[in-house]
């Protein structure tokens, strides 16, 4: 059977590709016969230096190269959470998605433009609780795009909701 697809998981900031969450999505993606990957970002995220979430231009041009290869070759679903979110979205405006995955979305951020995405499938996770990016900010993004949205007792990490992701990813996933 061939691959229905290839999903690439970014991990949020000061995580890594082997964080509960990512982890959770990819064996997700594998039971529904998608391929994945889960980029390591975390050189650049020590690059403090470069602004309060690391080297983000230069996450947006590992996650563009990876993309841009993976497109080529089929449908491409891009997911991930926090700042991995918000690249995913960036990125999904400059080369064909067929769908998006965000968890605990930052809708802005300082020194970055607002969140955007391609107009395709978007679903999103985020906790109510969430002590970086407010509930209503995230609700008032995903209204005007009809995106699915999964709200759940949790804080910014989402870290007693990784099964809940996964199962909303698969949905997302089987949708396409």
């Amino acid at each position: 059977m061939s691959a229905r697809g290839h999903c690439i998981l970014s991990h949020g900031f000061e995580s890594g590709p082997d964080a509960n969450k990512v982890t959770a999505l990819a064996e997700a993606a594998e039971r529904l016969g998608w391929t994945h990957e889960r980029p390591d970002y975390t050189d650049l995220d020590a690059r403090r230096e470069i602004s309060d979430h690391g080297d983000v231009p230069a996450r947006v041009q590992r996650l563009l190269a990876r993309a841009r290869d993976a497109a080529a070759r089929g449908p491409l679903v891009l997911a991930g959470s926090s700042l991995g979110a918000w690249i995913s979205g960036h990125v999904s405006l400059q080369l064909p998605v067929a769908g998006l995955f965000l968890m605990a979305p930052p809708t802005r951020m300082r020194g970055a433009p607002p969140l955007e995405a391609a107009q395709v499938p978007i679903s999103l996770v985020h906790g109510w609780d969430d002590e970086l990016i407010p509930a209503a900010e995230v609700v008032a993004w995903a209204q005007p795009r009809r995106a699915r949205l999964l709200l759940v007792d949790d804080s910014h990490r989402l870290s007693r909701h990784a099964g809940a992701s996964a199962q909303a990813f698969a949905q997302l996933l089987e949708s396409l």
